[in-house]
């Protein structure tokens, strides 16, 4: 590895809350970027804290996990609220008087304001309109065109599609522009909207002292727009179809193992071409969001490739992947690299590597801590100050729930390294993370209201019930930010300016 001289992203002690979009109440069938979520950044600011964590915002497939998406540019356009559309004069006021369209898609929503900004141009942006397409042109016109033809193909994978479609050939391409003209428009105008309404959310946020965590899963969904715009970066064959795919090998998250179905990328490819799919990509991420976990970062190193006839992921191997030059390069762009690695699972001496010759901060997570050996790596006193401790992440279950079914001798560990606190469960370990020499400590939204395992978000090697945990004011004690707001100032994670 050639020598590099880098900063962390973390500047100063900070606490923060890991809570997704979708899980904000309200009205609509998700959490999306309306009034909530300002309620939400004004939650965190009497709080204390300066930080929000989300994950993965990008348009989801069928099972509705954010780490599929068909996209790693384009957002969700569930996230797209429509209190904000009649603010901006796309929707009239009384549509939000009929209450039983927030129970439905938004797709009538949004094709309303479609054609109130095509019928009364007058009264719209339309220069801002087009500004957005030019700059987004490196990713928005493959994506347009991909769901466009998605919905003319009634939803079946790219991979499905006829021959021409399928394989990209120019001409057929130009004959689906033309004919899917009005769709494709329609698409860029759904983008149009989303990156409207958050580049208003994150100003408000960061006005607030709030600083965005976003997430950036490290593979891309087979049926996505990327892998049939770029297949010459992806090990398929000449039909489409994956070679290998993405999972990791047994790990106390599954014993099995999880097969994710990915496809792999083709590195040396990407080395040739300088890596301007990962250039691209955090070019984007980057104007959502100030702070980038990066998912799987110990897939940079060595990836664990998988044959796509194998129904599991247990017949596996490692495959060396080209992670310092990716990082020269994107270091040459930015210093610091604002991005968190997740480096969970099975990390060798060579991912460590790898993550601090580019002072990127890892996670530390207290669940894991308690195993009766001192030199324990998520144990507080073993945190590095650059890095990111979390009670819990949306893979773990809740604290409370995590505590519950933990074993005698389990339990006493944790009881007698936390002191037999008095506090109930998880107070004692929302205030160990707070305490920690990490210069981030993260605390998901179910340990600050106290909630127990069925409000966990994700069972990892599950495909039902995920992704659908959503919070309720009434939920959170009229004191709640005040007592939050002590414990923060007490650890020193309060950030005045």
């Amino acid at each position: 590895m050639s020598e590099v001289i880098s900063h962390s992203s973390l500047d100063e002690r900070r606490a923060g809350v890991l809570l997704h979009l979708t899980s904000l109440p309200g009205e609509a069938e998700t959490g999306d970027l309306g009034p909530e979520a300002y309620h939400f950044v004004d939650f965190l600011n009497s709080a204390g804290m300066s930080v929000w964590q989300m994950l993965p915002i990008g348009p989801t497939q069928a099972d509705g996990s954010p780490y599929q998406s068909c996209s790693v540019h384009a957002g969700n356009a569930q996230l797209i609220s429509l209190q904000k559309m009649v603010e901006r004069g796309y929707l009239e006021p009384s549509f939000l008087n009929k209450p039983h369209l927030y129970k439905q898609c938004k797709d009538y929503g949004l094709l309303e304001a479609w054609r109130n900004f095509h019928q009364h141009p007058e009264r719209f942006d339309r220069k801002g309109f087009e500004t957005f397409l030019t700059e987004n042109r490196y990713w928005l016109d493959d994506y347009a065109l991909y769901q466009s033809l998605h919905k003319e193909f009634n939803d079946q994978p790219w991979w499905e599609w006829p021959a021409a479609i399928r394989d990209r050939e120019p001409q057929a391409l130009a004959e689906a522009r033309a004919r899917l003209s009005r769709a494709v428009e329609y698409v860029c105008f759904e983008q149009y909207l989303f990156f409207q309404q958050w580049f208003e959310f994150k100003t408000y946020a960061n006005r607030k002292g709030i600083k965005l965590f976003g997430d950036m899963p490290i593979f891309v969904a087979h049926d996505s727009a990327e892998v049939w715009a770029k297949r010459q970066f992806f090990y398929l064959d000449e039909l489409g179809q994956t070679e290998v795919v993405a999972g990791v090998p047994p790990d106390y998250f599954s014993e099995t193992g999880q097969r994710w179905g990915n496809p792999l990328y083709r590195w040396n490819r990407m080395v040739e071409d300088g890596f301007s799919f990962w250039i691209d990509r955090l070019k984007t991420q980057l104007k959502l969001f100030d702070i980038i976990r990066i998912d799987h970062f110990r897939g940079f190193e060595a990836y664990w490739e998988i044959p796509a006839s194998e129904e599991y992921a247990v017949n596996g191997k490692w495959v060396k992947a080209p992670g310092d030059m990716l990082f020269d390069r994107l270091h040459e762009l930015y210093d610091p690299l604002p991005l968190v690695a997740e480096d969970l699972g099975i990390i060798t001496p060579e991912v460590d590597a790898l993550r601090t010759k580019y002072a990127l901060p890892g996670m530390k997570i207290l669940q894991f801590a308690f195993s009766g050996e001192p030199d324990n790596p998520y144990l507080s006193y073993n945190h590095p100050e650059n890095s990111v401790v979390y009670t819990g992440t949306h893979d773990n279950d809740t604290t409370l729930g995590w505590y519950r079914t933990l074993n005698d001798g389990t339990r006493h560990n944790v009881d007698e390294y936390l002191g037999y606190s008095k506090e109930p469960m998880p107070w004692p370990l929302i205030r160990h993370a707070l305490a920690s020499r990490a210069r981030l400590a993260v605390i998901p939204m179910q340990d600050l209201l106290a909630l127990d395992g069925e409000h966990r978000m994700n069972l990892p090697g599950t495909t039902e019930g995920n992704w659908q945990w959503r919070f309720e004011w009434s939920q959170v004690e009229a004191d709640l930010a005040e007592r939050i707001r002590h414990r923060v100032r007490l650890y020193n994670r309060l950030v005045t300016h």
